[in-house]
Formats: structure tokens, sequence, C-alpha cells
């Protein structure tokens, strides 16, 4: 039976099923069956009434509605990737600003000062930025700009670890530095990334291409080749890099581990961490003599002195809460990457704002490592491609 005239023929099925139906009915069964399916089609359903059950032909859904949903979920894959990237690059940028700010205030500082005592006060300086950190995370609670959780014992205990580990690279490092020349320690300092990497593949399953190590290779390489001419260490030195890069790699990954794992907001993490660094570092300082050195050196008690520390204590404020958000954002071994990226800008504005020389070998490093860099963006970029592409599947 054809259609009525006016009738789409994409209706033609309800049609078809009325006089299957009605085959062998009266026609005021034929009739009944006829209005009650024109009434449908004209209120939009599509299900048939109870005389149109046994239809040979059932309602086809529309291919142009499934394929928009599918375009729809393709979409939102898109656009949640894209948003994810943007994240990512926008934590890189603020840790790395953060920490080519403090390097640059603490250089300020040491270049400054050094010469009005007779050791440097690094572990001080580093207590005074921590408790300066407190008291900014302190006092923004009690404005009501942010909001964490009161500390319990559990949550010290879970976190103590990050601050042990902090100390152990802070102190292997000044030690690696007195029985090694810097580019031995920036040799060094490319393994922990790979280091950092392994134990990112290990403990959290995170994928590394071959581009990534591809980039590592070009970065090590380049350290190599820049420090050819100074490679020298003794069995001590060796001793306090191999212990300095272990240290870095287990701050870097705890840290990790931390940030998924304690039930804390990032302003709560940088109180707690700071807390813990003052407390730790300040009998250390004590013993080193360096509290008493302070005390009893007028030149260091002056507005300039506290203003610089009041910066450099800002500064740390934000570079802790950059290092937890990027950590948590891109994970271990990029956290570890931008870190020694950072060297290059430190190494350009150190020329530019405190007349510091830079080497061939110097060029040579930052032009590699530039490479390095791209390479690993790279192949990190490609990566979130994949995920991309997979996800709308």
């Amino acid at each position: 039976m054809a259609p009525p005239k006016g009738e789409d023929s994409s209706d033609r099925h309800h049609y078809d099923d009325v006089e299957l139906a009605s085959l062998d009915g009266s026609p005021k069964a034929r009739h009944n069956a006829l209005s009650s399916a024109k009434l449908q089609q004209d209120h939009g359903h599509l299900i048939s009434p109870p005389t149109l059950l046994h239809s040979k032909n059932p309602p086809v859904p529309s291919p142009t509605k499934a394929s928009n949903t599918t375009n729809t979920s393709s979409n939102h894959s898109s656009m949640s990737a894209s948003s994810l990237q943007g994240k990512a690059v926008s934590a890189c940028l603020l840790y790395s600003f953060c920490s080519v700010s403090m390097v640059l205030t603490n250089k300020s500082l040491a270049s400054s000062y050094s010469d009005k005592t007779p050791i440097d006060l690094n572990i001080l300086l580093v207590v005074f930025q921590a408790l300066f950190a407190v008291f900014c995370v302190d006092f923004s609670k009690r404005m009501g700009w942010v909001e964490y959780p009161e500390l319990t014992v559990e949550t010290i205990k879970l976190w103590v670890p990050v601050n042990l580990f902090f100390c152990a690279m802070l102190f292997t490092g000044m030690a690696s530095l007195q029985h090694n020349s810097v580019p031995m320690v920036t040799i060094f300092k490319n393994i922990t990334n790979i280091m950092v990497a392994a134990g990112d593949l290990t403990f959290f399953g995170a994928s590394v291409e071959a581009l990534v190590i591809a980039s590592f290779a070009v970065t090590l390489s380049g350290a190599i080749a820049a420090a050819w001419n100074d490679i020298s260490s003794s069995w001590m030195g060796l001793f306090w890099m191999s212990a300095n890069c272990v240290s870095s790699a287990g701050y870097v990954l705890y840290m990790k581990y931390a940030t998924k794992h304690i039930k804390l907001s990032k302003f709560g993490m940088v109180f707690v961490n700071n807390l813990l660094c003052a407390v730790f570092l300040f009998p250390v300082s004590m013993m080193k003599g360096e509290v008493v050195i302070f005390f009893s050196t007028g030149a260091l008690h002056t507005l300039d002195y506290f203003g610089k520390n009041c910066v450099a204590g800002f500064m740390g404020f934000f570079l802790n809460f950059a290092a937890l958000n990027c950590v948590q954002t891109t994970g271990p071994t990029t956290y570890a990457v931008v870190g020694s990226l950072n060297k290059i800008p430190v190494a350009l504005l150190g020329y530019l704002m405190f007349d510091s020389e830079i080497s061939q070998q110097t060029w040579f490093f930052i032009c590699v490592s530039l490479c390095g860099g791209f390479l690993y963006s790279y192949a990190k970029i490609r990566q979130a491609g994949h995920k991309t592409a997979q996800g709308s599947k």
C-alpha cells in the first residue's frame, strides 16, 4: 500500500505494516489500524501500536544521527586532550619561571653578601625562605583565600620522606661540588633524569618512548662533550655524586607518590613541606655555625638583606606550589627535564645581569640541551596525539 499524498517516503513502512497487519481483518479494523499509525506519525512516535508489533520492517535509526553522535564524542575527546596539553604547558612554564627567579634571587644575595661572612649561609637562607613560605600560606588561609585541613600526625609521617630526600639532595649536592668540577656535576645531573624516567616507568607505569630516550642521549652526550677537557673525579667525588643522583631521583618520585596519595590541597602540601624543611634544616645550620655568624655580622642586619630574603621566600612559596603542580600534572620525568633545561635561561640571564662568563663549552652545552629539549617536547606532543587518536576511536 502506498503512502498518502503529501507524506514522506521514509514513513512507507508504517503503511506497509498496516497492510500486513490487516490483511485478514475487517474494513473497520483496517480503518482503526490506519488511523492509529497516522496518529503516531503526526505525534513523532516511532513505536508501533499493538497491531503493528509483528512488523517486518522495524524502524531503523538514522545514520546521520549516529554519525553526529560519533563526531560529538570525537570532538569532546579532542577538546579534552587540548585542555590537558594546555595545563601541562602552563604547569611547566610556571615551574620554570619560579625556578629561574629563585636561582637569580639567591645569586643576587650571594654576590652581594658573600664577602661579608667567612662561610656561605646556604642552609640558613633555605630556613629563612621556608619560614617565609609558611607565613605566606598561613596568612592566605587566615584571610580565607585558600583552604586546607589541619595537619595530622599521619599526614606528617607520610610527608617526612619528601623532606628527608630534599635534605639528602641538598647535602650531597654541596659535597659533590666540593669534590667534582661543575661540568662533572652537570653530566651526573643528566644521568639523574634517566634514573627518574626509569623510576617513573617502574613505579607508576609511565610509558617511555624511543624519542624520549633519544632526547636523554642527546643531552647527556652534549654534557659529556662540553666537559671533555674537565672530566676528572675521585672515588669520594663519585660517591657523593652518585648519592646526589639517588636522592634527587627519590625526591622527585616520592613527591609524585605523595601528591597522589596524601589527601591535601597543593597549598596544604606547600605548608607542610616548608614547615618540615625548616624543622629539619635549622639544627643543621646551627651545627655549621651559620646562626652564630648571622647574629654576629652587623652587615647582614639591613633592610636590603631582609628584603631580598623576603623576595626569595615569596618566590620559594610559588616555587613549591609550581613544583607540586608540575609533578602532579605532567609527571616526574617531565619535571626533571624542565629542571635541567632551566639552566639555559639561568646562564643567559646570569650573563646579562651579573656579567657571568659563558665559555665556549657552555654555549655548546646550551645548544645541545635545546636540541634535546625540543626532541623531548616533540616526543610528548606526539604521544599525546596518539592517545587522542586512540580515545576518539
